[in-house]
């Protein structure tokens, strides 16, 4: 962005570098400044202003995180100088999504209306702002309506969900010279509140232009939608789908824990296993429905000791993400289920979760939908996190229901895997624990399903007694 204040001209630049900071090692940096006068990639067909060198290590270590140095490179000219400023980046790896409009914006414009974009700024520690984002530019409207975009919470905020975050609305013009609209201020935490009351904003100017909007009312910039996306990275220590080399994590330890007393009672041992909320390989599109040994055709994994390799696989190849939807899996599932309603099948489905659901009206309809199948719901909860969402969905005390409609039979058994992590290190009793509680309602919920369906079972065949024994029976 270019803003001109008096005979001061600044520039602006939207675009953040992420780089590898080494306290103890010198980082060389160098910064050429062009003025762009074609779209050619080649340097020599634009205008050089000037160029810079510094560290890294200089930056960071001004007051503030803030360098300014002159810039040189053109004999006998002055060049002006560069403003560099660095900031610790948080570990917040969500991706934030939103959509603005406004309405009786100012009319700038001689001869049209106005040409509104915004611009974003992110507060820093020392109290000074930093441009974060730049919309596209809407023309001749008073009204415009922006397109959605996405920027990463870290750039927006660096995690800090209650800092500052400054608006300002802008006129367009050819030759960069902006007019100023108006500014507003948020937070993050504010625009996570969605679409509501409280994410419409005055668009102030001046003392004058405030009391002309209590008058008339003024212009408005509204929030149309939010939405957040979690990225999660398996190679940090930090999360809960870290290998360990000398440890399994929570997600391997309750999938064993279940699936080895669970799968004896499969006849063939072979089980299909689908991942959910993570951007799969080559284009990245996020899938909410995977399989974790990426062959669609042929999901079913060996046994739960295949089932973990090809979970540990997995996490090499696809980048989890959110949002994190439950649904797609429940109706996979369903699907299989309902294709065998005689009752010589009963499909069990375990759902590892860190309790995040991002699609609960869905997920409900499914599981009242599944509760008429031969099928339950098994879900362990890993994480520190509130499962409140996951306790709703188990329906002990209130039965789930969808659009009015509730469901058949309690199909679902909740469980978080942190009530049974043993103090003393024991993870084969506290296992064990696990494993039997959340089996526990299995058989009543399969006999529940068999006995509303008139489904009885086969004869018990006659126990083979060898000649010259007498069989006993001890109860």
């Amino acid at each position: 962005a270019l803003v001109s204040r008096g005979d001061t001209v600044r520039m602006y630049f939207v675009r953040k570098y992420i780089l590898d900071y080494f306290f103890e090692e010198k980082q060389n940096l160098r910064f050429d400044l062009y003025d762009v006068d074609s779209k050619s990639p080649d340097l020599s067909k634009h205008d050089f202003l000037g160029q810079a060198f510094c560290t890294l290590g200089e930056i960071v270590g001004s007051p503030a995180s803030r360098l300014e140095k002159p810039l040189g490179g053109i004999a006998g000219k002055k060049c002006g100088s560069i403003i560099l400023s660095a900031e610790e980046l948080g570990n917040c790896r969500d991706s934030a999504t939103m959509q603005f409009c406004a309405n009786k914006l100012d009319k700038k414009d001689f001869f049209g209306k106005s040409d509104p974009f915004m611009v974003f700024y992110r507060s820093n520690e020392d109290g000074t702002f930093t441009i974060c984002h730049k919309t596209e530019v809407v023309k001749n409207t008073l009204n415009p309506v922006w397109q959605s975009f996405t920027i990463a919470v870290r750039a927006l905020c660096n995690g800090d969900f209650d800092r500052t975050i400054k608006i300002e609305v802008y006129d367009w013009d050819r030759d960069g010279s902006h007019d100023f609209i108006g500014e507003f201020t948020t937070s993050y935490r504010e625009l996570a509140r969605g679409q509501s009351q409280f994410n419409v904003y005055e668009v102030s100017f001046s003392f004058i232009y405030f009391i002309r909007e209590l008058l008339l009312g003024g212009p408005k910039v509204t929030l149309l939608s939010f939405s957040v996306e979690s990225e999660c990275n398996p190679s940090q220590s930090t999360s809960l789908h870290y290998m360990n080399p000398y440890q399994m994590n929570a997600y391997a330890m309750a999938l064993k824990a279940v699936g080895e007393i669970i799968q004896d009672y499969d006849s063939d041992k072979m089980f299909p296993a689908l991942g959910f909320g993570a951007k799969l390989p080559p284009d990245g599109r996020v899938s909410h429905e995977f399989p974790l040994n990426g062959d669609i055709e042929n999901p079913y994994c060996n046994g739960i000791d295949g089932i973990l390799e090809a979970y540990h696989e997995s996490l090499k190849s696809v980048q989890l993400y959110g949002p994190t939807n439950f649904a797609p899996i429940v109706n996979h599932v369903a699907s299989y289920a309902a294709a065998v309603q005689d009752g010589s099948q009963y499909f069990v489905l375990l759902i590892i979760t860190d309790g995040v659901i991002s699609d609960m009206a869905q997920t409900k309809e499914a599981i009242v939908n599944g509760a008429k199948l031969p099928m339950s719901i098994i879900i362990v909860g890993v994480g520190q996190a509130e499962f409140d969402a996951m306790v709703e969905l188990d329906g002990d005390d209130i039965r789930v229901s969808s659009r009015g409609k509730l469901a058949e039979r309690d199909i679902v058994q909740f469980v978080p895997f942190r009530d049974y992590m043993d103090r003393t290190g024991n993870h084969v009793l506290s296992m064990a624990r696990l494993a039997k509680d959340v089996l526990a309602e299995i058989p009543d919920q399969l006999i529940s399903y068999m006995k509303s369906r008139g489904v009885k079972p086969n004869p018990t065949p006659p126990a083979h007694t060898p000649p010259g024994h007498t069989h006993h029976t001890q109860i």
